[in-house]
């Protein structure tokens, strides 16, 4: 998962279109410092785990308002290693109180007994996310194992201007989608109308969430993987015919040959998530104020689906002492409209709240020709799907991309390397020693 890359990126947009807070720590409070019981016992002190920028700058005003429950912030780098640096952890039994969680690791902490469920003390405020946001911290039907704490909605992202040089209406269907991919090679041979990336998972994996797939789910004690479901198939061999076919590139995204052809303007489209702004200004700014964003195209006509690419939460380890301080903290980042209004500010996320996203006003400065691009994403997040993950995510993802790459190579079907990672996925989950349901 590329967990810094995509920071950056929204990081990008986000500062570009709000203004800074300009908070600085504040002092304790003297009515703390002068408390006997404060004293004689002192506050309960928290650790956070967080790659989240200024996230000290956030928690100081927790601080300064909850004298009696101080936290620490704790710089992380981010990423896979962040989540192996926290199983570590946790496993030598020196977790951190609270950990900054990406959606996909959480199954894998909750396999490690690592981290607290949360669902009694969270049922007042899961109304406050959608329903697939929620979902992704929810593990059967019995434990929420963090907060949402922001979110990638996924979008389909276009060179307005080439649209209309080469006649082309935005596609509202995959099949529209496919239908202008071959209209646009004939006008201009060296023009696609998009990419499949072999590299990037996190992708795929929220174009199949939008299909309906559901690869993971629990029943009981046991786990069922279903990765090589019927709508993961769809969606893998809808774009394995477009690149047999010819009509879409297989250029992998975040690479210079990628970067060249957005600069360039041959490739027009790009099926991204909110973050999306941020790496276009960076590799593509000849065509700022070029690109617009729309809905995902659908697969029956009608419909308003979309899947997430990035995105994490507030966890809570099983083994604090502290779980209900904790909890009350990790509440307030996701909830509370200061620390969201700050979370946006200082941290430049796309919250995961969903009051705080229809409060998002003006435009990224590289959509400044799209003034609805917030209401926008808005609209996609609540209709966003996720779904379960498993505990082994990782072997699945790097099954992903040697499966694709060789099913490029080879000219096999896309729909052959989603058995792969089904296959790998369930062989690793037996060995690990998992209860598999038949």
């Amino acid at each position: 998962m590329r967990a810094n890359r995509l920071g950056a990126a929204l990081a990008a947009v986000l500062t570009a279109t709000l203004a800074s807070c300009g908070s600085s720590e504040p002092a304790a409070s003297p009515e703390a410092a002068q408390s006997p019981a404060a004293a004689a016992t002192g506050p309960v002190k928290l650790t956070y785990w967080t790659w989240a920028p200024n996230m000290d700058k956030i928690v100081a005003a927790w601080n300064q308002e909850h004298p009696d429950i101080q936290v620490t912030v704790s710089k992380q780098a981010g990423g896979d290693d962040a989540a192996a640096k926290f199983l570590t952890a946790a496993k030598a039994g020196n977790p951190p109180d609270l950990v900054q969680a990406e959606y996909q690791h959480l199954p894998s902490f909750v396999a490690a007994d690592a981290v607290a469920d949360l669902k009694a003390e969270t049922a007042s405020i899961a109304g406050e996310f959608a329903e697939g946001l929620w979902g992704l911290v929810t593990l059967g039907t019995e434990g929420v194992y963090g907060i949402p704490q922001d979110s990638g909605p996924m979008m389909l992202f276009y060179r307005e201007d080439l649209f209309d040089k080469y006649g082309l209406s935005v596609p509202k269907t995959w099949q529209e989608y496919a239908d202008a991919a071959r209209a646009l090679r004939k006008k201009d041979p060296k023009a696609y109308l998009g990419t499949f990336s072999s590299k990037d998972p996190g992708a795929f994996t929220g174009l199949a969430q939008q299909a309906g797939a559901q690869w993971w789910s629990i029943s009981g004690e046991s786990w069922k993987v279903n990765i090589a479901d019927e709508p993961t198939k769809k969606v893998a061999d809808y774009w394995g015919g477009l690149v047999k076919e010819g009509v879409i590139d297989d250029m992998p995204y975040f690479t210079p040959e990628w970067n060249k052809a957005l600069n360039d303007g041959r490739l027009l489209t790009w099926p991204s998530a909110v973050w999306a702004p941020g790496v276009l200004e960076s590799n593509a700014p000849k065509a700022k104020g070029k690109w617009a964003v729309a809905p995902l195209p659908q697969w029956n006509a009608g419909e308003s689906f979309s899947g997430f690419w990035g995105g994490s939460s507030t966890a809570v380890s099983s083994k604090t002492p502290n779980k209900a301080a904790a909890t009350q903290f990790a509440t307030w980042l996701n909830t509370d409209p200061a620390a969201l209004d700050l979370l946006v500010k200082e941290a430049a996320i796309y919250p995961a709240s969903t009051k705080a996203q229809s409060a998002l006003g003006q435009a990224p400065g590289y959509f400044s020709n799209q003034p609805d691009f917030w209401q926008q994403a808005a609209t996609v997040s609540a209709g966003a799907r996720g779904f379960t993950f498993g505990p082994n995510v990782g072997v699945t993802y790097n099954t992903f991309k040697d499966a694709f790459d060789k099913a490029l190579q080879n000219k096999t079907a896309f729909s052959g390397a989603v058995q792969a990672m089904q296959d790998a996925t369930v062989a690793d989950m037996r060995k690990s020693g998992f209860q598999l349901a038949s």
